[in-house]
């Protein structure tokens, strides 16, 4: 399994007003999507989340995205290497994505670019 990059996830008060800073240090414009009741803003590195404490409360459980080129794959080298899968894979608004709690108690999500066939 290759790792691509990692995103930086980050909770926020106000997704509006905190979005502009982030397209301004990442030079780019931010895609946005909804995800349960969370709204979520893509930007670079950043991961930027707002929405009611409950579900930003679950979210900040988990420490990073990391970028990986198949997550079928991921699940397998994570499982074979101790790792518990907790959820997915599962399609999202940008590809697939799974969550992995690894044996030293760190939750990571992995994340790709693939859209289901």
């Amino acid at each position: 399994m290759e790792i691509l990059g990692a995103t930086l996830r980050i909770c926020v008060e106000d997704l509006d007003a905190t979005v502009p800073f982030y397209e301004k240090l990442a030079g780019g414009r931010a895609m946005r999507f909804e995800r349960g009741g969370v709204s979520v803003a893509a930007v670079g590195c950043f991961l930027l989340m707002s929405g009611p404490e409950a579900d930003l409360e679950v979210l900040r459980k988990v420490s990073a995205t990391i970028a990986v080129q198949d997550v079928d794959e991921a699940r397998q080298v994570l499982t074979d290497s101790g790792a518990q899968v907790l959820a997915g894979p599962v399609a999202t608004p940008a590809g697939r994505n799974l969550i992995a709690l690894h044996p030293d108690g760190t939750v990571y999500e992995y994340a790709d670019r693939r859209t289901p066939a």
